[in-house]
Order: structure tokens, then sequence, then C-alpha cells
């Protein structure tokens, strides 16, 4: 089964994320298409869910929480991960002129109303500051974050591609721990474990979640052959696939990276925590992040 990660605020998350950005993709799923998704990562102990209020033009809360609603034994067993602060042109926001970033305390107070209506939930796990806003004080945002975590509403907090010093600036002025900062990270986006990014959080006990964790999809370009070739042929022998490998390769690090990964096809959701199986080792890793960066390493 797939391992835990505690968080600050007595959060516990588990080690793989089922990420929902994609859940409305193609089509508006059933609530109970929805719910067999669900089914199918508690069964690999894929406890936690990652949503933002923009994913699919502000709709996918709205799609989850409908299922809650005619499953709601479900949200005890569940941890909801969800982002805020991001406005786009479209949906609730389609009066909007510009697309941009609020942090202001206003905002981002209707936004947890908004989606805990939505998701059908009276909290939300662990809230995250969707990106970095060149015009966020952070006395008011601090301040914002902190009354959320004081009325239950918001059980952690955290932030979602920042760098380290828009975290330092923000948790200088709150009371609440920043939990994580979940960035991009793959053998495709490596940078995060040498520009300083994963050490900040390390250094200060902080999990790092990591989205698009195979690239986005890019990991399967024609130019990524000879990575998806031996990641394929080190899968084999252990009855899992590359992309399996690839999500070990970020569980091997020591920071307590949490992939976040998403699919909307049962069969790759069967096997979500195929990862969990392969056994990496640092000169594996290496030689896969050589590959990936296509030379060796100094």
């Amino acid at each position: 089964m797939t391992p835990r990660v505690s968080l600050a605020g007595d959060v516990e998350l588990s080690r793989i994320v089922y990420g929902m950005w994609r859940l409305a993709d193609r089509s508006h799923p059933s609530p109970g298409e929805v719910q067999a998704r669900v089914e199918a990562c508690l069964a690999q102990g894929v406890t936690t869910v990652d949503h933002a209020d923009i994913y699919g033009g502000y709709v996918v809360e709205g799609l989850f929480g409908a299922m809650l609603r005619q499953a709601p034994g479900l949200r005890d067993r569940i941890e909801i991960v969800s982002k805020c602060g991001i406005v786009a042109s479209v949906g609730v926001y389609a009066g909007a002129r510009v697309k941009h970033y609020d942090t202001s305390a206003a905002h981002i107070e209707r936004s947890v109303e908004r989606s805990l209506r939505e998701l059908a939930t009276d909290r939300i796990d662990l809230l995250l500051i969707h990106r970095p806003d060149p015009l966020m004080d952070h006395r008011e945002t601090g301040a914002a974050l902190d009354r959320l975590v004081a009325s239950g509403k918001v059980r952690s907090v955290g932030v979602s591609n920042f760098r380290p010093y828009d975290s330092s600036l923000l948790q200088s002025a709150m009371r609440s721990p920043l939990a994580t900062n979940q960035i991009e990270l793959s053998l495709l986006a490596s940078e995060a474990f040498v520009n300083g990014d994963v050490a900040w959080l390390q250094q200060r006990d902080r999990p790092v979640m990591a989205w698009s964790p195979l690239g986005g999809g890019r990991l399967f370009d024609p130019a990524n052959r000879d990575l998806v070739e031996r990641l394929t042929a080190l899968g084999q022998p252990y009855g899992v696939d590359a992309t399996a490998v690839a999500i070990a390769w970020l569980l091997f690090h020591p920071a307590r990276i949490l992939p976040v990964i998403g699919t909307n096809a049962p069969p790759r959701i069967a096997r979500i925590a195929d990862a969990l199986k392969f056994p990496m080792d640092r000169q594996t890793w290496f030689e896969l992040y050589e590959i990936a960066l296509g030379r060796e390493v100094p």
C-alpha cells in the first residue's frame, strides 16, 4: 500500500497523489464515473486528491462535489488539496478583462467558500496559493491564511510554484507553517534539484509536491526515445512500465516528494501506485538523470 507523509497542521497525505486537473478534459464525467476513479485509487492506498479552483475552467471541483453528494461516506477516506489565486477570463470569472493573480484576503476567502460549496465538504485538508503574485501583500495574505486555519475550514496551508524567497516572504507574516510547495518536477524538469528549490524545502523538513511528474506527456515525445527505452527495460523485470520507473525516480529522493499523477484512463488509474514496486538505487537514479540531461554529470 502507498506510504503516507505527515505535513504541518497534523495532516497526512498519501505519498502518491491523484491529480484532478484533467477530469473534464474530454467530457464531464458522471458522479459514478468519478467515484470509480477515486475507489480505484483508494484500493491502492492513494487517498489524496489534488484540485485547484481553476481546473477545467472552474468546473472540476463541482464535478467532484457531485460525486461526494452521491457518496458522502468517501469524504472521510480521502484528503482534499486545492489551490486558489488565479483569475482567468472563463467560467465564474468570465468578466475578467485579463488573466491575473489575486492573493488579497477577500479573494482567498471567497475562493475557499466557493471551493467548499463546490466540493461538498466542510474542510479543505491542504490549501495552496497557486502562483506567486507580484502584487502580494504578504501581511494581508498571511493573515488570511492564518484565519482560515484557525476557523477549521482549512487544515493546513502551503504554496505552489513559489521560489524560496517568495515562500520566505509569506512565511514571515504567518503563524501557521507553510507545509509544502507544489512545483514542476520530473526527469524532464529537474532544475529544482540544483537551483535551491528542493534544498530549501528539504532543509525545513517540508515535503515537496511534484506536478507534471511525467513531463505533461512529453516523456513519450520522440526526442526522449532513449530515456523511455531505458525506463522500459528497467521496469520489465518488475512488471511495471516506463511511467512507474519515472515516478520511482522521484520517490527515491530524500526530500519526500509527492508526485501528483493525473490520468483519466481506468487501466492507468488502476496502476497508479506501480512506482512503489520498483527498487530504485543511487546509480540507476544517476543513470536516468544523465540520459535526461543528455550529458554526464560534472
